[in-house]
């Protein structure tokens, strides 16, 4: 802009510009509170400290549990030592404090157990070093000491290190001692010879596929702890079909992602008119034509076993049941995708071409009873790259444990 058109000499018009431009500017909430220096470090320190000192008592063999009470969902109460659990479930302001919980969470997350013990560990750091700080060191400084500590502590336990991966029986007792190290502060510390054994039986089974959706575990409550155990078959937590064979040996298993509740119009705001009931009873038995063909599709691949992702309803159920084929419907996305890999079939939804679909097959299969829940059970045809876990207790606190367990073995 030209002097001219301001009426402003040029001298004027730079000294109200460098007025301007050093006023203060607001940029904090009007009640917000701002720290710096050696006040801002002080805190830190002391709200890491704080969160250190809440976790630390529940370490180790003899850390005792914490009872949390929800202040959201009046009467509500968790008992854990879980580390990662009891600092989620806690409200934090101070930012020290919430690193070192997302240090636990991301511990959990990462392994599954340890959570505990890497907030004490940064905690018990931040502690010595608020001593090396009020002694004039830099921060600087300090955490460099502590990289080159890392450095030698990271070589001092490769030194150390053992590896008993080609010896069987060793790396078998190295994994049950990890294992038992692992439930040695957990709930199920009393417990921890069989649950150990059980884990790492589970994790070999398995050897080198490193999946953990691969470990299946089925909780029930109501028996003892001791109830549980390893699965040699495969479980599916679903009954099979009224009037069918509840045992079925040399079965070859057809399993589908279908719908098998007679074909009904599924148009939004579809209408049928008819004229008289006769028209009705002839749509309704055009539908049960429909789903009658559907079946004999589904009997002419060949197979004495049908299991369904979706509900199989009163007339196909009885269609199978007249020819002596066992159905079992509803089985959840993913109990089917894991028995597939199971049975070594191929989840199809179509039934035109028997001939390209790949069956599944099993020496037996049949119902069991475990408490008051009827299950199918499919023997003799779990795979060494699945392994499955029968756990039994009195409440689920006990179940998530052995799940912290399983990961910890995982990243093993």
């Amino acid at each position: 802009v030209s002097t001219q058109s301001t009426g402003l000499s040029s001298s004027s018009l730079l000294s109200f510009t460098m007025q301007t431009s050093f006023q203060p500017v607001q940029i904090f909430n009007t009640e917000a509170s701002e720290e710096k220096g050696e006040n801002a470090r002080l805190s830190s320190f002391v709200g890491a400290i704080a969160i250190t000192d809440l976790v630390k008592t529940t370490l180790g063999p003899k850390g005792m549990d914490k009872i949390l009470v929800s202040s959201q969902h009046e009467g509500e109460i968790q008992i854990t030592n879980d580390g990662a659990t009891i600092l989620r479930s806690i409200h934090v302001d101070n930012p020290a404090a919430k690193v070192l919980v997302d240090i636990s969470k991301t511990q959990d997350n990462e392994v599954g157990d340890g959570t505990t013990s890497v907030c004490v560990l940064a905690g018990e750091l931040l502690r010595e070093a608020e001593k090396l700080v009020q002694k004039g060191i830099h921060p600087q400084n300090i955490i460099a000491g502590w990289r080159e500590a890392y450095r030698v502590a990271a070589a001092a336990l490769e030194g150390s290190a053992k590896d008993n991966s080609s010896n069987p029986e060793a790396f078998r007792k190295d994994l049950v001692n990890i294992a038992r190290t692992t439930l040695s502060s957990k709930v199920l510390a009393h417990h921890r010879d069989f649950f150990s054994e059980l884990a790492v039986s589970a994790v070999l089974r398995l050897k080198k596929n490193l999946n953990l959706e691969n470990i299946h575990m089925i909780k029930k409550t109501g028996a003892t702890l001791k109830d549980s155990y390893l699965e040699s078959g495969f479980i599916l937590e679903k009954k099979i079909g009224v009037g069918q064979p509840k045992r079925l040996e040399k079965a070859k298993i057809l399993i589908a992602n279908t719908p098998m509740d007679t074909d009904k119009i599924k148009i939004f705001s579809a209408r049928g008119y008819a004229d008289s009931t006769a028209q009705v009873a002839a749509i309704e038995q055009a539908e049960r034509d429909k789903m009658f063909a559907k079946c004999q599709k589904i009997v002419d691949h060949g197979i004495n076993c049908f299991i369904n992702r979706q509900l199989i309803y009163n007339i196909p159920e009885q269609f199978f049941a007249d020819r002596g084929i066992m159905a079992i419907e509803h089985a959840d996305f993913d109990g089917i995708e894991r028995l597939a890999a199971v049975l070594g079939g191929e989840i199809v939804s179509t039934f035109d071409y028997p001939d390209s679909v790949k069956l599944g097959t099993c020496d037996l299969i049949e119902e069991i009873m475990i408490g008051e829940d009827k299950l199918s059970d499919f023997l003799e045809s779990l795979p060494e790259r699945l392994a499955q876990s029968f756990f039994e207790g009195p409440a689920p606190i006990f179940w998530k444990k052995l799940s912290v367990l399983f990961t910890m073995l995982f990243v093993f």
